[in-house]
């Protein structure tokens, strides 16, 4: 079972294929995708990742020829655990409303260790981005956007969820929501700033105004 802690805590990914990977030092891509995760795809080069991981340079070039390879390494790594990070949620929570509650904590429990969403980083960076890795971003966003449309169908189905218009529109708009309520909470250092935008859009998308018992980082943490 994948928690929204293992998942956001990326030395303990999933074993999935690693064939962008020859070399078993490249396994834990940990460090890397901190540093991304911090400071964008543009705030580091192969000097600082060579410095942090305790490599050469031309370690790192043998098995990422540029630093494309190296992003292009990382966004599939990320999509591919969130996609088991979503399979987890819709095998564990039958109602639309608990799977969005867990979708919005994968995001609440990564920016609770000072990180940003790996691609809503570097869509940050997009246009200065090589094209494999704009290709990647928007398929990362793709694959959230077709979730979360499901989910608000079953949501309307259940009669839990109440919205207007397709429910690839109100898919898009907590995406994008979620989002950019990471990086206002991340500007302010304060996390709790993301957890109260999240449940306050989630109470609504339910038709309740009213303010959910519990501490907010732990209904949006689990």
């Amino acid at each position: 079972m994948i928690t929204s802690r293992q998942f956001f805590s990326l030395g303990n990914f999933p074993q999935f294929a690693t064939t962008h990977l020859p070399s078993p030092r490249f396994n834990d891509l940990r460090s890397i995708a901190c540093l991304v995760q911090t400071q964008g795809f543009n705030g580091f080069s192969y000097a600082d990742i060579s410095a942090q991981l305790g490599i050469t340079k031309a370690s790192l070039h043998y098995h990422f020829t540029t630093k494309a390879d190296l992003g292009s390494a990382l966004i599939a790594r990320y999509s591919a655990a969130f996609r088991r990070a979503l399979d987890e949620i819709d095998r564990s929570a039958p109602e639309a409303r608990e799977k969005l509650r867990r979708y919005a904590g994968l995001y609440a429990q990564v920016l609770r260790q000072n990180r940003m969403c790996l691609c809503g980083m570097l869509a940050a960076d997009y246009t200065t981005l090589p094209a494999e890795m704009r290709a990647g971003v928007k398929e990362f966003f793709d694959l959230n956007e077709s979730w979360l449309a499901r989910v608000f169908e079953e949501g309307r189905k259940q009669g839990v969820l109440r919205f207007q218009g397709p429910p690839l529109d109100s898919a898009r708009l907590l995406l994008g929501s979620l989002e950019g309520a990471m990086l206002v909470a991340r500007s302010y250092g304060d996390p709790a700033r993301f957890t109260s935008a999240a449940q306050r859009l989630l109470a609504e998308l339910s038709g309740s105004r009213k303010k959910p018992a519990g501490r907010t980082d732990r209904r949006l943490g689990r």
